[in-house]
């Protein structure tokens, strides 16, 4: 059994709590005797940042068992002082406890910020949430700090971008020890529609450029989202938007912050990234259904958005 260790700060967020607890909770009915869950703070009792109020907290502890896993998890961004005395108690704790080399630290969200003020992040890979990709770097400039990820995987040190990342940062620690098979499990018995990898962006290429409320875009935007590999061309999309391409490429710019094309083949590079992930396609059919003329043409613009080619992209996911 691995004791699972929620360190918990006044203003925690409860969703980097609950998601990442609830997901452990589930994998332990599935597998008994899996993880026993504690939750230590730096006081007994401590306001959520939703004003919940939570009691009866175990202390931090002097040391933790091996193979513990540590979760770190976020405080609402208005109290992420790194200077308060319960933020520095939290991390001359961490510091102290990751001595332990089986430990294992989970943090989610502004969590990666406690660990490297704690000096934990040396020299190592991470992520944030990205409201918090710029502190991070600027407190461990030693950290190769990826500004896009769910999560990242160094060593016995893990972080995760925020809030619903916690979920697949706990899914991808269970499916190492208890496998695939019971990881899924989890997942739909939380109903997460797909488990994100470390390899997952974290901005969905379906959101990016819809932070605005022209409807004359959103409605073009619409139609390539129903079918990305649709032979698209500038007269087609301004016929949707009836006007002309000048004008909805003007527009386009203005509120999506790229051209109308450019928005197509960033879904069309989605959706290719999706079926090398999820499926045992040759790139050329992955390139012929997702809309580009082959596979020579998908690498290509892949190369614009994605660091990783759809080769080695498809062993990283699996």
């Amino acid at each position: 059994m691995r004791k699972v260790l929620f360190a918990l700060l006044p203003e925690v967020v409860l969703l980097d709590v609950a998601g990442a607890a609830e997901a452990f909770r589930i994998a332990n009915q599935l597998v008994p005797g899996s993880y026993e869950l504690e939750f230590v703070g730096t006081s007994t009792s401590l306001r959520s940042c939703v004003g919940l109020q939570l009691h009866q907290l175990q202390r931090l502890p002097a040391t933790v068992p091996d193979d513990s896993i540590v979760v770190i998890t976020g405080v609402s961004s208005v109290s992420l002082d790194l200077e308060s005395a319960p933020i520095r108690q939290l991390t001359q704790w961490l510091a102290k406890i990751a001595s332990n080399e089986t430990v294992t630290l989970m943090c989610v969200c502004s969590g990666s910020l406690l660990a490297a003020q704690a000096g934990l992040l040396r020299g190592r890979e991470c992520t944030t949430h990205h409201e918090y990709i710029e502190r991070l770097g600027e407190l461990e400039p030693s950290a190769t700090v990826h500004a896009n990820r769910i999560f990242v995987e160094d060593g016995q040190v893990m972080t995760s971008a925020g809030v619903t990342s916690g979920i697949d940062l706990a899914l991808h620690f269970i499916g190492q020890q208890l496998g695939h098979k019971i990881a899924v499990a989890v997942a739909r018995d939380l109903v997460v529609y797909m488990r994100r990898t470390t390899a997952d962006p974290q901005l969905s290429a379906w959101l990016m450029h819809r932070n605005h409320i022209h409807p004359a875009v959103h409605k073009v935007q619409d139609a390539i989202a129903r079918n990305p590999a649709a032979e698209w061309s500038s007269e087609k999309l301004a016929a949707i938007a009836c006007m002309s391409a000048r004008n909805l490429g003007r527009l386009f710019m203005e509120h999506a912050g790229c051209s109308p094309l450019d928005y197509v083949q960033r879904l069309r590079v989605a959706l290719a990234r999706e079926m090398v992930m999820n499926s045992d396609l040759a790139l050329e059919r992955v390139a012929e259904r997702s809309g580009f003329s082959s596979a020579h043409h998908l690498r290509r613009v892949w190369r614009r958005w994605e660091p990783t080619p759809p080769a080695e992209f498809r062993q990283i996911a699996r």
